[in-house]
């Protein structure tokens, strides 16, 4: 697990590293040298970065990483096969890696289907599972892309190959800036120019739209699976929801997937 050079987003206390498994390259943070280990893994329009103020204060007394998925952040770009499975196994490997045991697994938003893979299909790798503003295909995600309904906008031009890039390309700025998280963040200025800046410089990378498009065609095509997950493999593990702007829309999906109480 050697370090490697630090990219412009470098913090005291938190290192960077590259793993090479199930055929990409991984960029994760870690830090903490010690505690039970936790993965942090980003949803949309972010990469590790959402959860650097987080990092520091869990490092006390865990040992903590956080991962940019295949196609975000600083990550080997997606191709077209790339699907929440595909990005399930690809953490799966992570954490073979990192050979530190079963970790606590905490993620956010659109990487709930990968991490509920994750879960359900290596339980032996996961002490806990913490949903941060989640859900699920086949448990009332899909509603969030019915812009008839109250859904966004950017759920379906996301979904749609080669659009992303089509539009949002050399606009990384304005569309993060001036409309996802002015629109999605609930404490103003909690995310500052340059978290805005750190977002932006990843999803301007070649190709970097494609790791959203393909997680977001998952979620408006595998509602069947992963109900059939929930069915026969429901979460066993200890379960913690953590619900925003969504209020209590985390808890219910959470609730309706795990076999046992959900705090």
């Amino acid at each position: 697990m050697a370090a490697t050079a630090q990219p412009r987003s470098a913090i005291a206390g938190i290192d960077h590293h590259t793993a090479c498994v199930n055929g990409t390259e991984l960029h994760y943070v870690s830090s903490g040298a010690k505690g039970t280990p936790i993965l942090l893994v980003h949803g949309f329009p972010e990469t590790w970065w959402s959860f650097h103020k987080l990092i520091p204060l869990l490092a006390d007394s865990h040992r903590v990483f956080a991962v940019d998925l295949r196609g975000f952040g600083d990550s080997t770009t997606a191709d077209a096969l790339y699907d929440s499975t595909t990005a399930a196994n690809d953490l799966h490997q992570l954490i073979e890696h990192l050979d530190v045991g079963s970790i606590h697994l905490a993620a956010q938003d659109i990487s709930g289907g990968t991490v509920f893979r994750l879960a359900t299909t290596h339980p032996e790798t996961v002490t806990s599972f913490i949903a941060i503003e989640m859900g699920l295909a086949g448990f009332g995600l899909e509603a969030f892309a019915d812009v008839t309904h109250g859904g966004s906008w950017h759920i379906g031009v996301l979904a749609a190959p080669g659009i992303p890039e089509m539009l949002f390309a050399g606009r990384e700025r304005e569309l993060l800036g001036d409309w996802a998280f002015p629109s999605m963040t609930a404490v103003p200025g909690s995310i500052t120019d340059d978290d805005i800046a750190e977002f932006a410089r990843t999803y301007a990378r070649p190709g970097a739209w494609r790791g959203a498009e393909a997680l977001y065609r998952s979620m408006l095509s595998e509602g069947n699976d992963i109900k059939a997950l929930a069915s026969s493999r429901p979460l066993t593990v200890p379960v913690l929801a953590v619900g925003a702007a969504g209020g209590p829309f985390t808890c219910k999906t959470v609730s309706r997937v795990a076999a046992g109480r959900v705090e």
